[in-house]
């Protein structure tokens, strides 16, 4: 399956299987973003079992937390780290038995720096995967000049011809990071305030907000955005059918990286020992590949990612970026409601 057409059956599943299962084996239920049901990441565990883990759908990670919390049972699931304070504040996971995940000697160091996913209790969160959000642009319409700054998402040069995702955490990384924030654990009013203004001087220029990279996709290849905040993978397929795109990932202001994970939920309906296989199977050196044809993101194993080529890495956008980044890192609860409110009140036109 190419990317196009993946990306479009992933927009497919998000909405038609957001609530319901596919069966599978029915002794592991998996809560995931749709399209991550990947044969090459699940080899080992078919082999072991005979078949894939039923798997139910989520589109973004407030569904999946508001999901969760509201008594939906799952043996794991697939949050970005910046949604895992919500899981353990509402007491819905426990810790990982690192002793049984060979792999995790091999997890990027970077992405384990935090108390909130290690601490005296043990290992909350598995890292699997991660990317960057950057500036796409058509470069046959846009010079190079005027991406050099985030600042391009307010020029009313591009009024009605930009896009920005439909998601708090994506969003704000770019507002606090064009307003000079390249760390968001420690935000003050003052910094949240006029990255809150900023953002609503972007949202003036807004043609749509993007849901999933094909959507974000779709918008550039027709000509309608022609500037998109982006994770990188659309960019990668835009590339790959020959769009004139550009992925500026040094503006002056930086850029953002993002990572997610699996969680072990509490009181899961099926078994733990088969939650350990599948965490062991996608932490396959050999599931590297998969993820990066597939998806399009990089591995969190640093040693499975050295069996990739570095001209590889770099076609998919997730080769080392040496400027500035701001991490979406772990947040308290109450400051990603905060983010949450804003950022609809600004959608909203308020």
């Amino acid at each position: 399956m190419n990317h196009t057409k993946f990306l479009l059956a992933c927009a497919a599943s998000a909405i038609a299987f957001s609530s319901a299962a596919r069966a599978a084996d029915a002794e592991l239920l998996v809560f995931d973003w749709a399209g991550w049901e990947i044969d090459g990441m699940l080899t080992d565990y078919v082999a072991k079992h005979g078949a894939k883990p039923t798997y139910s759908f989520f589109g973004d990670d407030d569904e999946a937390f508001q999901k969760v919390s509201s008594g939906f049972r799952a043996d794991v699931a697939h949050p970005c780290v910046a949604s895992l304070p919500r899981y353990r504040d509402a007491d819905l996971i426990e810790p990982w038995d690192v002793s049984r995940i060979p792999e995790f000697a091999n997890i990027n160091p970077q992405l384990l720096d935090s108390d909130l996913i290690k601490d005296d209790a043990g290992v909350w969160f598995i890292p699997t995967d991660y990317a960057y959000t950057a500036t796409a642009y058509n470069t046959t319409e846009v010079p190079a000049a005027d991406v050099a700054t985030l600042n391009v998402f307010t020029d009313p040069k591009y009024a009605g011809r930009t896009s920005l995702p439909d998601s708090a955490d994506d969003v704000w990384s770019l507002a606090l990071l064009a307003t000079g924030v390249t760390e968001w654990e420690n935000v003050t009013d003052e910094q949240f305030t006029a990255a809150a203004n900023w953002l609503r001087e972007a949202h003036k220029n807004v043609r749509a907000y993007w849901s999933d990279p094909s959507e974000m996709s779709q918008l550039m290849a027709t000509g309608e955005v022609l500037v998109a905040w982006s994770w990188n993978d659309g960019v990668a397929l835009l590339a790959a059918e020959g769009f004139p795109i550009g992925f500026e990932r040094s503006p002056a202001e930086g850029a953002a990286t993002w990572f997610c994970g699996y969680v072990n939920l509490k009181n899961g309906p099926g078994s733990q020992d088969k939650a350990y296989d599948f965490i062991n199977s996608l932490m396959m050196h050999s599931s590297a590949q998969p993820l990066l044809d597939e998806l399009g993101y990089a591995h969190a194993n640093a040693e499975a990612m050295k069996t990739i080529s570095e001209e590889a890495l770099k076609a998919a956008f997730v080769d080392p970026v040496t400027t500035t980044l701001l991490a979406q890192t772990p947040v308290s609860a109450e400051f990603r409601e905060k983010m949450i409110n804003e950022f609809e009140l600004i959608k909203s036109g308020f």
